[in-house]
This record gives structure tokens, sequence and C-alpha cells, in this order.
């Protein structure tokens, strides 16, 4: 047997690793009809191969040969697999028939063979549906595949069950486990290559399984239980008729014997002439006191007393299970023929038990057969009528959790289902509804935002006086922004300029920049230089900065008087001057860190020197940075050009112009950053 073991995992690996070539070698292409064939005529040939070199094992053929064309059309192509089982099932039975390669199977071996290749991709299209099989699916397949082989030598031998039974107990147990285990380690080299595979003793949270694996597995406890349950009682039943019938035959025979014995004694006959046989291996005696067999069987030999005395302890029973004379266990009749001889008639357990062994290994089969047709017919219905529905009701739930709320669920083939669908359709619709009022109440809300954040901007942009011009404008990304600008007199002729830049947007911006912006016109107003206004609103903000946001700032604050201003850069963009009659230009000044990154932060201050005519003109980085469809920048470069296209206009005029500039060049593109400019010009 050990050999016969070594010899079959040798074969068995051999198609595992010809499997993984193969499959190493098609993973990344695409197999066309070619290699289909192609493919289908290497496992043919394997098939070929394991019916001309099986293992000779007690003087019977095993093999492999339902691997083959399980291999290709499980894991390469159901083409394939229908190629490979044709050319091993047709070649086997031209062996087997006109060659006398195993002849006495033939029928059963081709027509398993030739099914094994049409159940592969019936199982490839319709179970796994182009997938590659678990390993367990791939053991049970293999199996399977083997206990059909072994079930039709029974029903192509009905009138020589014994031989059938004798081919079947050799062979079956280690065809069925080596094709099963060929079929699962290629599943598992396979899925180990292609990074698919995964501890299966690795506890697995019932979220994490899926409803057709807690069915299968249920599915095939359940059933696995009956047909094992209903095999015992059957094999139980079988085994006491059995045992009846051969005792029934043991007496029938032990009275024949005694009548003949009887009629020789009254005609003074040798007793020795008795022949009788009792079924095929069974035998009789006649067994003196002294214990020598004078007549049956074994005449001319002897038992010990010991054996003698035991044999009449057994007179009177139906029956008693002894090895006297024999080397196996039989059952044994005995009964007094005269004071001096005993007949004892006996029939191998062995025999006693073929018709039920027989019947035991043709029930199994079918019950197997008959499991695994229910089992796959059960999956493919509960696989159409429960999952695929739930599937398709999870593809729909997921667009709606996702945002699409325009998606209905529509699985109507079942009432549950309807029912289903109409119970989330109709919820999606209330919390449309639910969204829809939200969606108004926030934009009315972010509308008042707007308004009050609009309203806090300066927009009196005349004064009773005439040294000097200014105008701004903020177009916020959102609703509401994080931008700001900010003008106001300090003292009676100096005037405070600021524009901001709040990180975020939306909401928290708009708060943030509020409070920026009450902060530097509170300290401003207060005295100070744009250093120490910076310095001190930069301590005040990280206080209640829980947010960890941060504001850019340019201040300014102009001598109308003398044209001398003091500026400070708080990480934002560079100021634009324009001297009389000139062009615009970046003035690149002095940066410091923005407010409210941390606290004590001095804040660097420099001198700017104004004449009459001199303009200036501060931003946001909503201008420069802002994108168009092809994911270009406005830049300064185009900002600096619109502004002295239009540079002789006034401030109204020309803000505008550069603000439709920038519409211009970012055409379709999302406006995703707040849009703030301020201009001066003294005169």
């Amino acid at each position: 047997m050990l050999l016969m073991i070594i010899q079959m995992s040798a074969i068995t690996t051999a198609h595992i690793l010809l499997t993984l070539i193969l499959w190493k070698y098609f993973k990344d292409r695409s197999i066309s009809t070619l290699a289909k064939v192609i493919i289908g005529l290497i496992y043919g040939g394997c098939s070929i191969l394991s019916t001309h070199y099986g293992v000779q094992y007690e003087h019977m053929i095993l093999n492999v040969r339902d691997l083959a064309p399980l291999s290709a059309g499980l894991f390469f192509d159901p083409v394939s697999g229908i190629i490979a089982g044709l050319i091993g099932g047709i070649e086997r039975f031209i062996a087997g028939t006109y060659f006398g390669i195993g002849s006495y199977t033939r029928v059963a071996c081709s027509l398993s063979t030739c099914l094994s290749g049409f159940v592969a991709a019936l199982m490839n299209l319709y179970i796994f549906k182009s997938k590659k099989p678990s390993a367990t699916y791939a053991f049970f397949m293999g199996a399977v595949m083997e206990v059909f082989h072994m079930y039709v030598v029974f029903i192509t031998h009905r009138a020589d069950m014994s031989m059938a039974f004798y081919v079947v107990r050799i062979c079956s147990v280690p065809m069925i486990i080596f094709c099963g285990l060929g079929l699962a380690l290629s599943s598992i080299v396979i899925r180990i290559y292609a990074g698919e595979w995964s501890n299966p003793f690795r506890k697995v949270s019932d979220e994490e399984i899926k409803v057709s694996q807690k069915f299968s597995y249920w599915l095939f406890i359940v059933t696995a239980a009956v047909v094992l349950m209903t095999f015992l009682f059957s094999f139980g039943v079988q085994t006491q008729s059995a045992v009846q019938s051969a005792r029934i035959d043991l007496v029938t025979s032990c009275h024949d014997i005694r009548d003949t014995y009887e009629s020789l004694r009254a005609e003074n006959d040798d007793i020795g002439a008795l022949n009788f046989h009792i079924g095929d291996g069974g035998s009789f005696n006649v067994i003196q006191e002294s214990g020598d067999i004078v007549a049956g069987t074994h005449q001319g030999e002897m038992l010990t007393k010991e054996q003698v005395d035991f044999l009449n302890s057994q007179l009177g029973t139906d029956y008693f299970v002894a090895d006297f004379i024999s080397t196996e266990q039989s059952m044994c009749y005995a009964e007094k023929l005269d004071d001096m001889e005993i007949l004892l008639v006996q029939l191998p357990m062995s025999e006693v038990y073929e018709s039920r062994d027989a019947g035991a290994y043709e029930t199994i089969f079918a019950d197997i057969m008959m499991f695994a047709v229910i089992y796959v017919l059960i999956s493919i219905l509960v696989q159409g009528i429960v999952v695929n529905n739930l599937e398709m009701v999870n593809e729909s739930l997921n667009k709606i959790t996702n945002g699409n709320l325009d998606e209905t669920v529509s699985v109507y083939n079942s009432s549950e289902f309807a029912s289903l669908s109409n119970d989330i359709n109709q919820t999606v619709d209330v919390l449309k509804g639910y969204i829809d009022a939200a969606e108004k109440r926030i934009a009315q809300e972010l509308e008042f935002a707007r308004t009050i954040q609009d309203s806090a901007l300066p927009k009196n942009f005349k004064f009773a006086r005439d040294d000097f011009e200014i105008f701004a404008t903020m177009d916020p990304a959102k609703e509401v922004g994080g931008d700001f600008y900010d003008f106001f007199f300090v003292a009676p002729s100096k005037l405070a300029m600021v524009i901001a830049d709040v990180s975020g947007k939306g909401i928290p911006a708009s708060l943030f920049m509020m409070q920026s912006k009450t902060a530097i016109r509170t300290l401003a107003e207060g005295g100070g230089q744009p250093g120490e206004v910076l310095s001190r609103a930069n301590n005040e903000l990280c206080e209640a900065n829980g947010a960890d946001m941060f504001v850019t700032v340019w201040l300014g604050i102009i001598d109308l008087e003398t044209g001398a201003m003091k500026c400070a850069n708080a990480g934002h963009e560079y100021p634009v001057i324009r001297r009389a009659n000139g062009q615009y230009e970046l003035f690149k000044d002095k940066h410091s860190p923005a407010v409210a990154i941390m606290e004590d932060i001095k804040f660097k201050e420099y001198d700017l020197q104004l004449s009459k005519g001199d303009s200036l003109f501060v931003y946001t980085d909503g201008i420069p940075e802002a994108i168009n469809t092809a994911i270009e920048q406005y830049g300064t470069d185009r900002m600096l050009s619109a502004l002295n296209a239009h540079a002789d206009e006034d401030l109204h005029s020309m803000l505008p112009a550069v603000r439709q500039d920038l519409r211009d060049f970012v055409g379709e593109a999302e406006q995703f950053d707040d849009v703030t400019m301020l201009g001066f010009k003294y005169m």
C-alpha cells in the first residue's frame, strides 16, 4: 500500500505542477480559441497517459484520469475541459475494446472521463462563473466524479456483482481521495500564486460571511447528516438481512447433510463420501468427541479438546462466530448427529456480508451523487432567487448611500423583494424630502450669513476729501468666505488699509474672519504701528483658536498729508505698486508668519513712500492661483497685464475689469477660492 500511495502521490503532483505552469503562463493573457484547444489537447494527453501508465495495486490499475478534464474545465476554460474529457474518454473506450486495457471497466471509465469535462464546464459557467473554485469545492468535485465512476461500475455489471464489488472495493478509496486532493491542491497553489489565499482557520466575524456561504454550509451539514443517517439505517437493515439469510442457509445445509448422513449410516455406507458445498467458501465437518474429523471439508484433521468442549457448549444456539479450522472468522452452526459425532457447518463472515458490502457501496455512492445533485441545484436556486436579488438590492443601496438619491431599487420577482424594494424607495423619497427642506433652510441661513458678512465689509468708497481714491471687491467661493478687506481712519489724516485671507472656506472661515477683522480694526484704532497691531491681534486670536486656523494679513497705514506709509505683511501676497504714469509692478516686501500660528510673534514692518498719482493694489491668492479647465493658473503676470491694460481708468472701473479678465480665463472651471482685491490711489 505504501508504494501505491507514493506512486499515486507522484502522479497527482505532476498534474498539479502542470496546472500551475499553464496557469502562470496564461494568467496575464487572454485565452484565445487556439489556446483553449491546445489546453484541451494537453490535458487530453494526460488522461491518455493515465490510462496506459496507471498504478498496479491488488491486481487492479489505479489512475487519476478524470483529474485532467476537471482541471482543464475548472481552472482554464469550459471548452478545454470538454475537449480533454472527450479525448480521454474516447481513447479509454478504444483501449479497452480493441487492446484489452482494462476492458472490464471500459464503459464506466470512458463515460466518467467524458462526463468530467462536461461537468467541469457547467460548473465553471453556472456555479463558479469563471472564477477559481475554493479548495473545498474542488475536492468535492473531484471526489464526486470518482464516486460516479465507481457507481457506473456497479450498474454496468449487474450480472457479475462479485467482481464489480471487488473492483470497487480496491479502487474506490484511493482514486476518490487522490482525484479530490489533486483538484483541491491545484486550487490552493493557484490561489497562493494569485495572492488570493487566505488562512481557512482564521476566525471570521459574522458580518464578513456571505449569506450564500452560510446557506451552503448549513445545507451541506443538514443534507450530509440526512444522507448519513439514511445510509446507517439501510446498512443496519442490510446487516440483519445478511445474517438472517446466512443463518437460514447454514441451517438448511445442515439439515441436508444430516439427512444424507443418516441415509449413509442406515445403509452402512462410508460417511467419508459426504460431499456438500456451503456457499462459495464455506465448509462442513463431521467431528467425533475425540476431535477427529471423519468427514467433510477438512476430513482427516483433528480438533483440540478445548475446541471440542467449546463446540459442545454452542449446541442449541442459533449460530456463533469462530475461526474453527478455517483461517478467518466464520459464522458457524452445529448440531448433534448422535452421541459420538457433531456436524459443524461454517460460512466465512466476508461471504456473509459480501452482498451487504456491495449494496452498501452502491447505496453510499448513489446517496453521494444524489446529495451532490441536490446540493448544486439548491445552491443554484438560492443563488438565483435570493443571493442575486440581495446583491441587486445592495448594489442600489450602495449607490444611494454614496449620494445618488435618484437610484431606485427594482427587484420585483417575489412579494418579499417587491415589498423590500418599495419600502427602500419610499424611505429614500422621504429622505429626499427632508434633505430638500434642510438644503432650503441651510441656503436661507447661508444667505443670511452672507448678507451679514457682506454688511461687515465697508461699502462706502466716497469720502469728503480729494486726496485719495479707494475701491474694493470680495467674491466668495461659497456663500460665505474667509477673505476680507477693510479701511478706516486711525487719525484724522491717517488711513489704515487691510486685506486678509483666512485658511479654510465656508462658515468656519467666515466666523474666524469676523473675529480677525474685529481684532485688527479695534487694535489699529487704538493706536500703534502695523507690526504692533498684528502682534497683539495674533495673541488674541491664538487664545480662542480651537480650530487651529490662521489668517494671512497685509496691513498698511498711510499718512495722507505726506504719503508716508507703514506696512506689515503676515504671510500675504506681495502688494502691487504703480508709480505715477508708470506700470503696475510687484513690490516684494518683507514677510512675517501668518497671524494665529503661534503666540508672541514679532511682525516685521517696512516703510513705503507714495507720491501724488501713485497707486497701490493688494489682493488675495484667489486671483493668481485661479485655475482654468486646462489646469493652468492665472498667475501674477496675467494679473499685472490686466491691471496695466486698465491702469488709466478709475478704480471703480479697473477692479471689475480685472475680475472679468479672471472670469474669462477661468471659464467653466469651478471657483475654489475667494477672490478679494483692494485698490488705492494717492492723489
